[in-house]
Parts: structure tokens; C-alpha cells; sequence
């Protein structure tokens, strides 16, 4: 791509050997469903401090919760997709089968892995340790257990996946944001235009 337009319709001109950078930037599409799925993981950390009354950052890079980030980024971008391209044109279609899926992993496959996980870390944690001395639980009593005893292993990941209402919640964040975005401010490279940033041609 050699050139864009500009919210005002005049051509753009990319800086010599910014080609690729350029058209990254003229992707509204990605960098609004980027910005959904942040709003999502941002509201996580607002809604940890008005609900549990306690601030933790690590939930913005942790998965899981209220709302789901994933399933605003893909309805988002498929959103986007679909105001630009059509929402009869076969990509919209590809984007629309991909969101189906993200959205049943999260709310399925996902959540049924969390929860195996809690299932796993609620057992004894004598079993781990007997497994990790090559003895069936069955076979070695605590008493016999051996004298330099192995590190403890550290419990398995619970939050993983989502409840039905995240995941809506979060697929109604990703168009919500996307749309009125890409309809409004357009991508990063028009409000670089907008900012006099970068001079269109014409």
C-alpha cells in the first residue's frame, strides 16, 4: 500500500521506507479491536477495586474475569470488518467463524480447564509429594517418606476461561468501542493527519 486517505479524502504520502509502518497504522480494524480488548482488561482492575475493595494491577495481564478481553477483541475486529468490508463479504464471514469459536473456548474448553485446575489444587498435598518420591500413595506412609523431601509444586492456574456473562459482556464491549471508533476518529494514521503529524498530498 503506497498511499491512504485521509478523513478529509486527500491522498497521504508515507515517509521514504515507512511503507509498511504506514499501512499498519491506516489498520483501523486491528488497532480498534486492540483497543477494545485493553478497555476490557483495564475495566477488570475497575471492577476489582469497586467489588473487592482491593488494588491489583497483576489482573491486567492475567486472563479470565469480568469481562473477557479475548471475546472483545474478536468481536471487535470482526465488527470492523464487517463495516468495512461488507457484512455480506466472505472475509466478514471468516472473521464471524473465528469469533464463534473464541467465544466457545472461552466459555467452554477454557473455563472447564480452570476448573479441573481447582479440582487438582484442592487435593491433599501429601499425594504430590508421594508422586514426586516415585512411590503409589498407596505404598509410602508419611513416616517413610525420604529425608531431603522435593520442592513443593507450585498449584495450577484456576483463572482461566470465563462464565457465560463475561464472555457476553465482553463481545458487546468489542463492537461497542470498534464501531463508533472506527466511524468517529477513524485509524491512528487519520488522527496523525488531524494532528498535523503527517501532511496529506493535495
Amino acid at each position: 500500500m503506497s498511499s491512504a486517505l485521509s478523513p478529509a479524502g486527500l491522498e497521504l504520502a508515507p515517509p521514504s521506507g515507512l511503507d509498511p509502518v504506514f499501512s499498519l497504522l491506516d489498520n483501523g480494524v486491528l488497532w480498534w479491536g486492540l483497543a477494545a480488548c485493553g478497555l476490557a482488561q483495564l475495566s477488570k482492575l475497575v471492577i476489582e477495586l469497586a467489588v473487592h475493595r482491593r488494588w491489583n494491577p497483576r489482573v491486567l495481564i492475567e486472563t479470565g474475569g469480568m469481562p473477557s478481553s479475548h471475546s472483545a477483541l474478536i468481536t471487535g475486529t470482526a465488527a470492523g470488518i464487517g463495516w468495512q468490508q461488507g457484512f455480506d463479504s466472505p472475509l466478514f464471514a471468516l472473521a464471524a467463524t473465528l469469533c464463534f469459536i473464541v467465544l466457545y473456548d472461552a466459555s467452554g474448553v477454557r473455563r472447564n480447564a480452570g476448573l479441573i485446575a481447582a479440582r487438582v489444587n484442592g487435593l491433599p498435598a501429601q499425594l504430590w509429594e508421594e508422586a514426586q518420591a516415585g512411590a503409589a500413595p498407596a505404598e509410602l506412609s508419611p513416616a517413610a517418606a525420604p529425608s531431603g523431601s522435593p520442592e513443593p509444586l507450585k498449584p495450577l492456574k484456576e483463572s482461566l476461561g470465563h462464565t457465560r456473562l463475561e464472555v457476553l459482556v465482553g463481545s458487546l464491549m468489542g463492537p461497542a468501542l470498534a464501531l463508533p471508533g472506527l466511524v468517529l476518529v477513524g485509524s491512528p494514521l487519520h488522527v496523525a493527519v488531524s494532528w498535523g503529524l503527517i501532511a496529506p498530498v493535495g
